[in-house]
C-alpha cells in the first residue's frame, strides 16, 4: 500500500518526512485554497519546495484553478497536480499546457457520484475519491468503491485516521491519503506521522 501524506505547511514536518526511513511516496500541498487551514501561502511554498523531497513526489492540490495560479506554480517542482471540480475539457487544458502528472479528485456522497471517473478515466494517471468535505474531515462510505474495476491506480481520501484498521484499505485502493488524521490541534503531530508510517510499513511487509 502506498500513501499521501497531504496538508503540509511548514519545514520541520517536511524535513521529517522527506527523511524518514519508510517516507511517503506522495506529499501534498494545498495551493490555491484559502478556506483550508493547511493553505501555503506562494512565497512561503516556494521556500518549503526547496526542501530536497528526495524519494518522495510532491502533488499540488488544487481547487478549480485559474490560468494566474496555474502559471504561478509551472516552474514548482510538483510531480503531480491534484484537481477539484475541473471539467475533462479543462483537465485536458491543463496537462496539454503544463505537462504533469495528474490526479483527478472524484467527491463522493452517493453512487451517482463514483461513476464520474469514468468521464476522467483516460486523462487522470490516479483517480482519488474522496468526501465533499473539503478542507473540513469528513468522511463517506467506502463500500462504494470497494468493487469498482478501473485499469488506473485508484486513491482513498476521506478522514481516515491512525487508529482504523489500515490493512482493510488493501482491497479497496492502492494508495491512501491522509491529512487531518495525523494532527492534532490542527497541526501535523510528528508523532502520529511516525506511527502510521510504521504501521504501514508492517502492513506492507506483511503482504
Amino acid at each position: 500500500m502506498k500513501v499521501k501524506i497531504c496538508g503540509i505547511s511548514d519545514s520541520e514536518t517536511l524535513k521529517y518526512l522527506t527523511k524518514h526511513p519508510n517516507p511517503p511516496l506522495y506529499i501534498g500541498f494545498i495551493v490555491n485554497y484559502p478556506k483550508s487551514k493547511r493553505f501555503v501561502e506562494l512565497n512561503h511554498l516556494k521556500k518549503l519546495l526547496e526542501i530536497d523531497k528526495k524519494n518522495s513526489k510532491y502533488v499540488a492540490v488544487l481547487v478549480r484553478p485559474d490560468e494566474r495560479t496555474l502559471k504561478e506554480i509551472k516552474d514548482l517542482p510538483f510531480d503531480y497536480y491534484q484537481i477539484y471540480d475541473c471539467t475533462p475539457i479543462e483537465v485536458k487544458s491543463i496537462i496539454k499546457k503544463y505537462n504533469k502528472k495528474i490526479i483527478v479528485a472524484i467527491t463522493v456522497k452517493n453512487q451517482n457520484d463514483v461513476v464520474k471517473f469514468m468521464e476522467f478515466n483516460e486523462l487522470a494517471d490516479i483517480i482519488l475519491f474522496d468526501s465533499k468535505g473539503y478542507e473540513k474531515s469528513t468522511s463517506f462510505d467506502h463500500q462504494l468503491i470497494k468493487n469498482l474495476k478501473i485499469n488506473k491506480e485508484l486513491m482513498l481520501a476521506g478522514n481516515i485516521q491512525i487508529e482504523d484498521n489500515l490493512e482493510k484499505f488493501i482491497e479497496i485502493a492502492d494508495i491512501i491519503d491522509i491529512s487531518g488524521g495525523l494532527e492534532t490541534s490542527g497541526l501535523k503531530d510528528i508523532l502520529k506521522i511516525n506511527i502510521f508510517l510504521k504501521k504501514i510499513k508492517q502492513i506492507n511487509d506483511e503482504n
